[in-house]
Parts: structure tokens; C-alpha cells; sequence
């Protein structure tokens, strides 16, 4: 039997994803000067405040005020009348030093034994949906943000956009569980006043809508024949849309897990990623397990994988491993025996994943936005973004399963 499933996204103009990259923005400024920093950055933005709260131990001076205000700049938020705007917004800064209580159980003489930042169960998801390993519908409702905030800094067209915009995609599925088409799309964008309801909806329909599909068309994704053209289709459903960002909410770091991650695809942990180093598990594990389940399915060792791993405070390694491939498995072997197998050809201590991905870089400040999975890893400045991303155990995978 057929159904339905969505997905929804938040644009980098969102006040929570404000609050994020605020987080992250700070962490890598840690980062950037002492590798070695263990960082827990919290921020909360509301009607011309942020605050900046956590804890923190590093050899580092960051100026939060300089970096708080640069973000919000670099977002869009620089006219006044937005009731939020980067110069004029207050900063609070309330930082502390890190426990030494944390800190006993996470660094430790032997490096490899770097015990984990804290307790918690992580996971990581791949299907064969997209070119990307991802799900549909979140990948759509990503790409359909990405795309307005790039109408958006061009100010060309669609000239009343404002930073703060939400998506939402709902995708058919067949009696077999393939992605049949785009049932429907929601676009809820904050704008300028000058500008009606009816008019913004025309022009997601006519300039958004087939931005998006001539960009998947171009790099012969099949995303774009899912849209078709009797999709149903949602713009600002209340009505109006001119009050958004922190004056129309508070934001918070870490409170869009579900659009950070698999869009409800996959199960979660509970523990956002941005504002914390790579000593927390909750963001160097999900990295890690996203890495295996996209390799996996890569290979062709399954169609579609979640990847559990758990682990106790101060202990380096995992007090347990899990593989689910929702019996798409072509091995030959049990979920169970496969989960063993894995655990034999990754590391999983937590010192092990942030050398293989080179975490203590300052490279997290792109992944506070559309998504820290299913984007195209690369090199700038000598540092390499989205690693997790990387296709490198494909061969190790084939080589040792696919017998």
C-alpha cells in the first residue's frame, strides 16, 4: 500500500538556526586558534538580544561580540526595522570554564583512550532515494531554501524577501515504497510589507519552484522528475509574514534536530550537534555512523541502513554497536553479525573518529545550516568540509562482505 511522508527545513534567517550558527561560529573561532578546545556553546536570540551561555576550556581569546554580530551580518539581518539587526542587537556573553569533573573522563594520558564527552546513543541513516544517500523529502525541502536564499542575496527577483523562511515537502510513495512524486510543498517566507500574499505564491510557483528543478535537472538528479505539475502547493498559509526571525521568535541552539539530520527518517538520540567540540559524541558519533550507513549502501552491502552506536561517559569505547538495513541486507548475513563485522573495520573510540575526520579543524560553521548530512564534502584553505561525506570505505565494505 501506498503513502505519504514529509520532511521540513528552516532557512539560515530561522531563529533557531541563527542561535546555531552563532554557536558554531564561536566554535570554530575557538578551534581556529587552539585545536584543543572543549566547547559547549549555547545561544538564544530574542527581539534585539543574544545571549551567549556554556562552558569552555581552551588557550584561546575569541571576541564573542565581533563574531556574534559578523553571523548575524553574513545572514541578512542588517536593517533595524527587522527588529533584530546585527549592529545594533545587544550581546551577553555568559561563558564559564568547563568541569573538571567532565574534563577528567575526556582527556586521558594514552590519546587514544579519549574517553566520550558524555553518555547518549547516536545515529546514522543512508538510503538510495537520492544521489546524495538521502531521503527525498528533506533533501527537496533543504534545496528549496538554499535556492530562496540565493534569490534572495541576488535581489534581482522575488525583491521582498526577508531571511526567515520554513519548507515543508510531502512525497508519495508507491505500493513497493519508491518515491512516486512531490505530493505537496509548503513555503512559508517572511517579506517586506509592500507585497501580497498572492503575489509571493506566483512567484514560488513560477521563479522558485522551477529554479529548484532546472538545478536537479542540471546534475541529472532524479529529485527533479518527482516534481510534477499537479503537486499541491502552500505559501505563507496564515496570511501575512512581516514579523519573523528572533522578533517573531525566541531561537535556540540545537532545537531543529530533525532538520539538522534525516528529516524523521531515521531515529535520533536527542543530542543537537552545534556549539560543542568534537569531544561530544552526540556530533563527532553522528558524524561517524552517518559516514558508515552512506558507505554502506554505497557498496552495495544494502539499500537503505541505520546505524546505532552508544556510548558511557569517560569510557572510549562504545558499550554497543547496531546495524538495521530494514531487510534490504544482500551479505548474506544477520543485521547482528554485520553490526560485528563493522565494528572490526571502524574504529568507533571517539580519539579514532575525530582523527579520521579531522574534527579539531574549524569546519563546522557550514553544517549550522540545510543540514549536516548529504552534502558534497570539499577543500578550502587547506581544510576539508563535510567529511563524513566521503566514499572512502566503499572498497573496504565490498572487500570484506561482498564475497
Amino acid at each position: 500500500m501506498g503513502y505519504l511522508f514529509t520532511s521540513e527545513s528552516v532557512s539560515e534567517g530561522h531563529p533557531d538556526k541563527v542561535a546555531d550558527q552563532i554557536s558554531d561560529a564561536i566554535l570554530d573561532q575557538f578551534l581556529a586558534q587552539d585545536p584543543n578546545s572543549k566547547v559547549a556553546c549555547e545561544t538564544i536570540c530574542t527581539t534585539g538580544l543574544v545571549v551567549v551561555a556554556g562552558e569552555v576550556k581552551s588557550e584561546a581569546y575569541v571576541d564573542i561580540q565581533s563574531t556574534v554580530r559578523g553571523v548575524i551580518e553574513r545572514i541578512g539581518y542588517n536593517d533595524a526595522k527587522l527588529g533584530f539587526e546585527a549592529s545594533s542587537c545587544g550581546v551577553l556573553s555568559a561563558i564559564h570554564e568547563q568541569s573538571p569533573d567532565i574534563n577528567q573522563g575526556v582527556e586521558r594520558e594514552d590519546k587514544e583512550e579519549q574517553g566520550a564527552g558524555d553518555q547518549g546513543m547516536m545515529f546514522g541513516y543512508a538510503c538510495r532515494e537520492t544521489a546524495s544517500y538521502m531521503p527525498a523529502a528533506l533533501t527537496l525541502s533543504h534545496l528549496i531554501l538554499q535556492k530562496l536564499a540565493k534569490i534572495r542575496r541576488a535581489g534581482e527577483v522575488m525583491t521582498y524577501l526577508r531571511p526567515d523562511a520554513k519548507s515543508q515537502v510531502t512525497i508519495e510513495y508507491d505500493d513497493n515504497g519508491a518515491a512516486k512524486r512531490v505530493h505537496t510543498i509548503v513555503v512559508s517566507t517572511q517579506h517586506a510589507e509592500d507585497v501580497s500574499v498572492e503575489q509571493i505564491k506566483e512567484d514560488v510557483k513560477n521563479i522558485l519552484i522551477p529554479q529548484v528543478k532546472a538545478g536537479l535537472a542540471k546534475r541529472s538528479d532524479q529529485l527533479a522528475d518527482l516534481i510534477q505539475d499537479d503537486y499541491i502547493l502552500h505559501v505563507n498559509p496564515t496570511g501575512k509574514f512581516c514579523i519573523g526571525g528572533p522578533m517573531g521568535d525566541t531561537g535556540l541552539t540545537g532545537r531543529k534536530i530533525i532538520v539538522d539530520t534525516y528529516g524523521g527518517r531515521s531515529g535520533h538520540g536527542g543530542g543537537c550537534f552545534s556549539g560543542k567540540d568534537s569531544s561530544k559524541v552526540d556530533r563527532s558519533a553522528a558524524y561517524a555512523t552517518r559516514h558508515i550507513a552512506k558507505n554502506m549502501v554505497a557498496a552495495g552491502l544494502c539499500d537503505e541502513a541505520i546505524v546505532q552506536v552508544a556510548y558511557a561517559i569517560g569510557v572510549a569505547r562504545p558499550v554497543s554497536f547496531f546495524v538495521d538495513t530494514r531487510g534490504t541486507s544482500k551479505v548474506g548475513i544477520s543485521d547482528g553479525d554485520l553490526a560485528i563485522k563493522i565494528c572490526e573495520l571502524v574504529d568507533m573510540r571517539p580519539a579514532k573518529i575525530v582523527e579520521r575526520f579531522g574534527l579539531k579543524n574549524p569546519i563546522y560553521f557550514p553544517t549550522a545550516s540545510y543540514g549536516h548530512f548529504g552534502r558534497d564534502s570539499y577543500e578550502e584553505n587547506g581544510l576539508v568540509f563535510f567529511p563524513w561525506e566521503r566514499l572512502d570505505l566503499v572498497d573496504t565494505f565490498k572487500a570484506a562482505l561482498l564475497k
